[in-house]
């Protein structure tokens, strides 16, 4: 059917794409003037058949299908009508999060969560007014146009609310000794994306790499931004000083307050001493113990010790006195 158009057209106007170059030119000359009628007639007889030109039909597009946006500051989210014939299409928002959609803009009135915070602008953005954390989610813009050839067109756009860090929780030791290992430890869980972190020493940052500062030449510390950490394999007296640590990302930073970490020699006399007492409590204990056995404080005394012994009797016969030349039974002689 379109090629039977065409071909109508072409014998209409043998020298079409001729004319229309002419035409759209601006040159109103009587060849382009004499063609005007035949230019109506084929354009008749397209749209009758159905071939309307795609420019009818709705198309969308966005500046930014990503988007950032601060926390608690506006931000607007694009939905721009580049063709369009119908006078009152149906727009709508909506929010993805999850997978799951719910409504941002339905039935000429803002909804949900937007529903206090945000407003629709000329010809279909929304404009969120304070964006927070929970606005981060995809958002869905579609417009409906009963009257057009293509009636329906929708863009997604994806928004990541950045989030400002809170305050870290920073550890960091009291005293260490010269020569050992020790780690100091700084965390948040709030940013978003999540933060960075830098160590300062005495108000000055600890470059990542210690060879990359003169004044940090010698030292053996490691400073890991993504979990926080900055490990020192042996401290030297030059590491005493105070230190707080940085968490940062793209909305902002805070960090922790300084905290003083001393660094002491090892004390080669208070180790001996203690040696020297631990020795001497175990020689005292020893010999408290040796003697104590040799009183007999540790031997168990049997039942036996506390019986009388009683004198033996002689299968109950008495025998007299050798002048009594006799002898006599007892009562308790048993055969």
């Amino acid at each position: 059917m379109a090629t039977s158009t065409s071909l109508f057209c072409s014998i209409l106007i043998p020298n079409l794409s001729e004319v229309l170059s002419v035409c759209s030119c601006n040159r109103y000359t009587r060849r382009c003037k004499m063609a005007i009628p035949q230019l109506i007639a084929c354009f008749v007889l397209y749209t009758s058949l159905g071939h309307i030109p795609s420019s009818l039909g709705v198309i969308l597009r966005t500046t930014d299908k990503v988007v950032w946006a601060n926390e608690f500051e506006p931000i607007e989210l694009t939905c721009l009508i580049e063709s369009i014939s119908t006078n009152n299409p149906r727009i709508e928002w909506k929010k993805i999060k999850n997978g799951v959609p719910s409504y941002v803009y339905f039935q000429n009135r803002i909804a949900g969560d937007l529903e206090q915070r945000a407003q629709l602008r000329e010809p279909a953005n929304i404009l969120i007014l304070n964006a927070t954390r929970a606005d981060t989610a995809e958002y869905r813009c579609e417009v409906a146009a009963i009257d057009d050839q293509r009636d329906f067109d929708e863009i997604l756009i994806s928004l990541a609310v950045r989030v400002k860090p809170v305050v870290p929780r920073c550890r960091v030791p009291d005293a260490v000794t010269v020569g050992t290992s020790t780690e100091l430890r700084c965390l948040e869980n709030e940013g978003f994306p999540a933060s960075q972190y830098r160590w300062y020493h005495n108000n000055e940052e600890l470059p990542q790499e210690p060879k990359n500062s003169p004044r940090s030449t010698n030292s053996s510390y490691t400073i890991n931004p993504d979990t926080g950490g900055l490990k020192f394999r042996r401290v030297r007296k030059e590491d005493a000083g105070d230190y707080y640590c940085q968490a940062r990302n793209d909305a902002g930073y805070a960090q922790c307050p300084s905290q003083m970490m001393e660094v002491y020699d090892i004390d080669y006399l208070g180790i001996f001493l203690k040696a020297l007492g631990a020795v001497t409590v175990f020689v005292c204990l020893t010999a408290s113990i040796c003697h104590s056995f040799k009183r007999g404080c540790f031997h168990k005394k049997g039942h036996n010790e506390n019986n009388y012994n009683w004198p033996a009797q002689n299968d109950g016969v008495v025998y007299g006195d050798a002048d009594e030349g006799h002898f006599r039974h007892k009562s308790s002689f048993i055969i």
